[in-house]
């Protein structure tokens, strides 16, 4: 018996429709077919199988921080990411270098959950 892989993150969002426009725009995930749900929400592609789960109507506050609670994408190239993040004007921390040498950048997204966007260990070496 074991955990094969993870298989989905879900997030609690405030407009479903404006999280969307973020995360097709800013953060480029593929829009996915989502199942007849009773309340509003949206599903994205996350890498080859993985995926985010958007939950709406949203009424408590966000406790979210790079050092607390957020979730990572690894990227292929964090040049072209901070650029692309930097041109949509979204808030970010500075780029940081973990002590194994990944790059990481932290972005917020409109309901406030903080993403790690990172490069494999070594990166930076």
């Amino acid at each position: 018996m074991r955990t094969t892989q993870l298989n989905h993150v879900a997030i609690h969002v405030a407009d479903v429709a404006r999280s969307c426009e973020f995360y097709e725009k800013v953060m480029k995930l593929e829009p996915l077919q989502r199942p007849a749900f009773d309340f509003p929400g949206a599903w994205f592609r996350l890498g080859e199988d993985q995926e985010l789960h958007i939950i709406g109507d949203r009424t408590e506050p966000v406790i979210s921080a790079s050092r607390g609670n957020h979730y990572a994408l690894m990227v292929d190239d964090i040049d072209a990411w901070e650029t692309h993040i930097d041109a949509c004007g979204v808030d970010r921390q500075p780029r940081q270098t973990r002590p194994d040498g990944a790059y990481q950048l932290f972005i917020t997204d409109p309901d406030g959950h903080k993403i790690e966007r990172c490069t494999p260990p070594g990166a930076a070496f």
